[in-house]
C-alpha cells in the first residue's frame, strides 16, 4: 500500500546523547553559535553563518520546504547541555516510492568525531524503516568530501555512483555528488552495525 501525502510528519526522536526535534526559530541562537566554523559549509549549498538574520532565514526556508511536503528538518539537541548543536533533515521525500534522503547534516566542531552523528543516523534510519516502512533511504555527499564518504560507508550504506556536475554549492563551485543508499532488506544488518558502533564510540 502506498503511503498518503502526509507520510512523513514532524516527530521527536530520542537517543542517548541527542534529541532530534522539529526545527524551529527557537533554535536560531544556539544554531548560529554552532555554525561559526567555515568547514561546516564548504560542501553545502548555502552558508547561513554570516549573521543571525541569515540563520533565521535559513530556518524559515527549511520550514517552507517542510510545508511543501518535500523535507522534514530537525534540530540536533545535546541531551547533556540542552543546547542545539547542529541540524539534519529528511529530504527528497517520495511517499509514492516509499523513499527519502537523509542530508543537510551539520554539527558544531566539538560534536564531531563523537557518538552524535552516528546516533543521529541511527535514529533517522530506524524511524524511516521501522515506523515509516520506507524501502530506500539515500545519502549523498560532495565528491571532494572524502571524510563524509568514509563516514557514510562506515554506516554500511552502499555506494551507487557519481552524479557529475550535479549541484551548485555555496562558493559557486558545481560539485560532483557521490550517491549512497540503504534498502529495507539491508536495514537489519546496518542496524546491528550501528548499534555496535554506538557502544564503541566516545560520547
Amino acid at each position: 500500500m502506498t503511503p498518503g501525502p502526509a507520510w512523513v510528519q514532524p516527530v521527536t526522536l530520542m537517543g542517548t546523547a541527542v534529541r532530534l526535534e522539529p526545527l524551529g526559530l527557537q533554535h536560531a541562537d544556539d544554531l548560529f553559535a554552532a555554525a561559526q566554523d567555515p568547514d561546516i559549509w564548504r560542501y553545502l549549498p548555502a552558508d547561513p553563518s554570516a549573521a543571525p538574520a541569515a540563520l533565521r532565514a535559513w530556518i524559515t526556508a527549511a520550514l517552507d520546504a517542510q510545508t511543501a511536503g518535500g523535507e522534514l528538518p530537525f534540530a540536533i539537541r545535546d541531551r547533556a547541555t540542552g543546547r542545539a548543536l547542529g541540524s539534519t533533515r529528511y529530504l527528497n521525500i517520495s511517499a509514492r516510492d516509499r523513499g527519502l534522503e537523509i542530508g543537510w547534516t551539520w554539527l558544531a566542531r566539538p560534536a564531531r568525531r563523537t557518538t552524535v552523528n552516528t546516533e543521529c543516523k541511527y535514529l533517522l534510519l530506524r524511524h524511516a524503516f521501522e515506523t515509516l516502512r520506507a524501502v530506500r533511504v539515500q545519502l549523498k555527499t560532495d565528491r571532494r568530501n572524502t571524510v563524509s564518504q568514509a563516514a557514510i560507508e562506515r554506516l554500511g550504506a552502499v555506494r551507487e555512483g557519481i552524479l557529475r556536475k550535479h549541484m551548485l554549492v555555496a562558493n559557486g563551485y558545481i560539485r560532483d555528488t557521490v550517491m549512497y543508499s540503504v534498502t529495507d532488506d539491508e536495514w537489519p544488518g546496518v542496524k546491528v552495525r550501528l548499534q555496535r558502533m554506538l557502544v564503541a564510540l566516545p560520547s
